[in-house]
């Protein structure tokens, strides 16, 4: 089954069954050691090395300078350059951008990823290091906790100040969405405690205020886990990120358009909103998250910059920068929910189509769902209550799109997360 949803378009077909306070800038550096002896020398490895065999490119930190076991440290007293941040789904599409960002900023990065990462796995080892320059690249499987913890240690790493997750199903199946938005999740919080980590950023969803797919519940139940260990141990804190839509996903119709064929919308095109964000805007305001005091303890909706729009603003902005004339197809939402029901019955007499089903569930809700704060008390989807963040528009990014085309901004398996 693939469910392809941008903008409006949905296409079925149906398979055959089978806290951190205070500037940065100000902070006192304080040097740990990442080994079990104390060295006498300040530890460094050249950044101009090569990561051939799997080992630490850049220094995880720095060594003693006393014989005595100090006591332990908050890394709220450090500075970037001396912060260890272990990130989960380094190669993902939000990933990529996050660990960028960390290493522009000066953070000791290490990311963990995939032999085989990317779409179908099809990136192997040296170009997951040419993607992830600037970062320690872990290579390991984060479904298997045994497997990550014992990759973390062969590869060096003995302190972790802060873990980031921007893991997230590949393709929204139920089995996955447990396995990966939860199961691997919830691993690399373990992995990361045992390793001293006090500070988790999770990548969630803002879509999780409704949860009516399997994977924003297993999303919700992860979040319940943090917020549960923050109780527990107070010197334990976490930010919950849930960010609209993103760029990628509102960009498949610019070729369509560009073409002068018409704009696919569902309904009268208001069904649904949302104020999406450009990938580097959402990647600054996870690092953001690791020493920004009022991002502790906090779930963090995020928009872009501006209005919010509607897949029927989306197309006409997308046509007037094309210089086309506007020609739209209003397809009926019901059309949907009989695909839907059709589904959930065959998946009934063949188990195998559950994800089928759950696919058809996920491009229906994305078409009628705003990506913005649901208000408790209204019930109803809040544009003034969404927050904005960064500088990036989607208008600037169509008319890129429309000059350069979507290299780089493939969807995922299902083109849908």
């Amino acid at each position: 089954m693939s469910v392809s949803i941008a903008s409006g378009i949905y296409t079925c077909n149906l398979p055959k069954p089978s806290n951190f306070r205070g500037n940065p800038e100000n902070f006192c550096p304080i040097q740990v050691n990442p080994f079990r002896f104390t060295l006498p020398f300040h530890f460094k490895l050249s950044e101009s090395r090569k990561c051939s065999k799997n080992k630490l490119l850049f220094p995880i930190s720095a060594s003693g300078i006393t014989t005595e076991t100090p006591q332990k440290q908050s890394f709220r007293s450090k500075n970037p350059k001396d912060i260890n941040v272990l990130i989960v789904g380094s190669t993902g599409y939000i990933g990529r951008f996050v660990v960028k960002e960390l290493a522009k900023r000066g953070y000791n990065v290490i990311a963990v990823a995939r032999e085989k990462s990317g779409i179908r796995g099809k990136f192997g080892k040296e170009e997951t290091l040419n993607q992830l320059t600037g970062a320690n690249v872990c290579f390991s499987d984060v479904t298997n906790l045994d497997v990550l913890e014992k990759n973390l240690e062969k590869f060096g790493v003995d302190s972790i100040d802060v873990v980031i997750s921007c893991l997230a199903s590949r393709n929204g199946g139920i089995k996955d969405s447990w396995l990966i938005d939860y199961d691997a999740t919830k691993n690399s919080l373990i992995a990361g405690r045992k390793l001293g980590a006090s500070h988790f950023v999770l990548l969630s969803a803002i879509c999780v205020q409704k949860p009516l797919l399997e994977f924003q519940r297993a999303k919700l139940k992860f979040e319940a886990d943090l917020i549960e260990e923050a109780k527990i141990d107070d010197g334990f804190t976490y930010s919950i990120v849930r960010p609209t839509a993103f760029f990628k996903s509102l960009g498949g119709q610019v070729e369509l358009v560009k073409d002068g064929k018409p704009y696919v919308m569902f309904g009268d095109g208001k069904l649904c909103a949302c104020k999406p964000i450009s990938e580097p805007d959402l990647a600054s305001f996870i690092v953001d998250s690791i020493l920004d005091e009022d991002k502790i303890n906090q779930i963090l909706p995020i928009g872009g910059p501006g209005k919010a729009l509607t897949p029927l603003e989306q197309g006409e902005m997308l046509f007037k920068l094309a210089g086309k004339e506007p020609k739209f197809i209003k397809v009926p939402i019901e059309i949907m929910d009989f695909v839907i029901g059709v589904l959930d019955f065959l998946a009934k007499i063949f188990p195998s189509l559950e994800d089928a089903a759950e696919f058809g569930k996920i491009g229906r809700y994305y078409a009628a769902e705003s990506m913005l704060i649901l208000d408790p008390e209204t019930g109803e989807y809040s544009a003034e209550q969404t927050p904005s963040y960064g500088r990036d528009t989607l208008e600037e990014f169509f008319q890129r799109v429309l000059t350069e085309g979507m290299a780089g901004q493939e969807l995922g398996e299902q083109m849908i997360l």
